[in-house]
């Protein structure tokens, strides 16, 4: 590898020919500022936020994209650098809503701190003629405000990224805006809702939508009876709200914050995913054993069920009809929960606390009342889950911690790791084989399905059959994956989840600002989290889980039922030509 010698601010340094200069400040702690910038996805240099002296050179440079060197002396804090950093931050301020105050992202904002680091002040320096932008509300997980909009591009890239791509810069000059084509609604649009322009914009330009008033008012309501269920990954990512290291658990103060809350019961999404794996398993082992319609495809992201619908409809017969684990335990709430003690469906208020913004589509999706009232009520993120938090007053950092209620709070470490991709298929698999086989497994550690690459495969023999499995995550690697099945390449079993790295790296996880999300492999991090739960649970497959068997002996019958399938499955609908792509 060849090594370029460089000074920065004085000091040698040696790094690989390629490195730019901001990747190279950073082995000298030099923390260059970005608002544009984002490793791997956006790297334009349009900013100009992240400029730098060269000696030599008549004008700045942008680290970001300046590659290094032999002998470059580079110098990133003169007073030319930060007198220009300044006046870009407030030129940009000139064009921008500064409400502040009443932004979700105050304190997150990576524009905001910024301008704070760099000693900018509110004055309107270069205030003059400002476009105003109607809130597009049309979408049913996200609030687009253009008027907070910086025109960073990181939320084009992202979604194209996706492969969607379904906004992107319309007009030119100061006219220039973020937006969909032929300035329709995000709506109207082929948007799979997944939230990953969200979580990759600096300023409050993109939120989710926010339902936390709506849990406030059913928690203050005593004629409801208010249960919230949280997403394996939950616990792996709320800390990062409260300024906790990247893959803290914080299983137990998640639950002692939702008691103070005042939810009636605090159960978990682990559960409904072991309920999962027996219903996907039974559907994958069927399809195996008499023909049925191959590879199966999970059915456990909402982002990539409807990317499914929209660009994919000729393989919805591939997708499993089983609810995803939101929905099925928000099935079992309304009608084994309901009748067992004695509550009116209608009464019962449904909350699930997820990492995905898709989920606020999914709640709305037609087939999804097992008891005839929505299988859940409200689905907020991680991040309105810490805004509720906040806004009760309770300190997150001090309370102690508490366990989930029983019953429906007991899972096994086949659930936990759903948050990460391929997670599903290993607790699938750990099911699955030793169902086909009637033997226990030696080691239930599915290796070749675990890690953070877009796609990975994997062949398993099992009773003399080769089971060919695959896992992709995020909609781009999706399509790739499913076009490789369309051209005729054989697949069993495939796990596809709408969002790069799964859940742990969801539309609605804590907000981390580039110089995070660029050097560090949060994705990894995060799931390092839930495959240590797994390996601490004294029962690590589905089919062990008291309570799941119990269910089924009382009431569900066995998996693949006739009840089973009323309660816990569902249907889909090609939606291939009602959107704009």
């Amino acid at each position: 590898m060849d090594m370029i010698n460089i000074k920065i601010n004085g000091m040698p340094l040696s790094v690989p020919a390629g490195t730019t200069i901001l990747e190279a400040a950073r082995e000298l702690g030099i923390e260059i500022p970005t608002l544009c910038h984002m490793k791997d996805l956006n790297e334009i240099g349009a900013c100009r936020i992240c400029v730098v002296e060269v000696k030599g050179a008549r004008s700045l440079v942008a680290s970001c994209v300046y590659p290094v060197n032999e002998g470059m002396e580079v110098f990133t804090n003169t007073p030319r650098v930060l007198n220009a950093r300044k006046k870009t931050l407030e030129l940009i301020l000139s064009t921008h809503d500064r409400k502040c105050l009443s932004c979700t992202r105050s304190g997150k904002c990576e524009l905001q701190s910024l301008c704070n680091e760099l000693g900018v002040e509110d004055e309107g320096k270069y205030d003059g003629e400002r476009k105003v932008y109607t809130l597009d509300t049309s979408s049913a997980h996200m609030v687009r405000d253009n008027n907070k909009c910086i025109l960073c591009r990181r939320c084009v890239a992202a979604c194209r990224q996706q492969f969607v791509g379904v906004i992107g810069p319309n007009n030119r000059g100061f006219e220039t805006s973020i937006g969909c084509a032929f300035e329709k609604n995000l709506g109207e649009t082929a948007c799979i809702n997944c939230g990953q322009c969200i979580v990759s914009c600096p300023t409050g330009a993109l939120a989710e939508r926010d339902d936390t008033d709506k849990v406030f008012a059913a928690l203050a309501d005593p004629t409801k009876h208010v249960v919230v269920q949280t997403a394996p990954s939950i616990r792996a990512t709320l800390g990062e709200c409260f300024d906790m290291p990247v893959g803290t658990n914080v299983e137990g103060k998640m639950v002692a914050a939702l008691r103070r809350l005042g939810f009636d019961k605090v159960f978990d999404t682990d559960f409904a995913a072991d309920l999962t794996i027996m219903e996907e398993a039974n559907e994958f082992i069927d399809r195996v054993q008499n023909g049925g319609k191959l590879p199966l495809i999970t059915s456990c992201s909402p982002g990539w069920v409807k990317f499914c619908e929209m660009y994919h409809p000729d393989l919805l017969e591939n997708v499993s009809s089983c609810k995803s684990p939101q929905q099925m335990f928000g099935a079992v709430i309304k009608t084994w929960y309901a009748e067992t003690n004695g509550i009116d469906p209608k009464d019962i208020v449904s909350v699930s606390v997820m990492p995905c913004t898709a989920k606020k589509f999914e709640v709305d999706r037609d087939d999804q009342a097992a008891a005839g009232v929505a299988d859940v009520d409200i689905s907020i993120t991680t991040r309105e889950l810490a805004r509720m938090i906040q806004k009760a007053a309770i300190n997150f950092n001090l309370l102690p911690d508490e366990a989930f209620d029983n019953p429906l709070g007991e899972s096994t470490g086949a659930s936990v790791i759903f948050g990460a991709t391929g997670g599903v298929m290993e607790a699938a698999l750990r099911t699955a084989v030793e169902t086909l086989t009637g033997k226990e497994l030696d080691s239930v550690d599915f290796e070749a399905v675990r890690g953070t690459a877009p796609i990975k495969e994997a062949t398993l023999n099992v009773e003399g059959m080769d089971v060919k499995v695959a896992v992709a995550s995020g909609a781009s690697a999706a399509h790739v994956l499913l076009n490789r099945v369309k051209n005729g390449e054989q697949f069993h079993f495939i796990e596809i989840m709408g969002c790069p790295g799964g859940c742990v790296n969801g539309g609605g996880q804590p907000h981390q600002p580039a110089s995070v999300r660029s050097f560090t492999d949060l994705k990894a991090l995060r799931a390092a989290a839930l495959y240590a739960d797994d390996a601490s649970k004294a029962i690590r497959k589905s089919h062990e889980n008291p309570m799941i068997k119990k269910l089924y002996a009382e009431y569900l019958e066995k998996p693949g039922s006739h009840k089973a399938h009323e309660i816990l499955h569902t249907s889909y609908v090609d939606r291939s030509k009602d959107y704009i792509k």
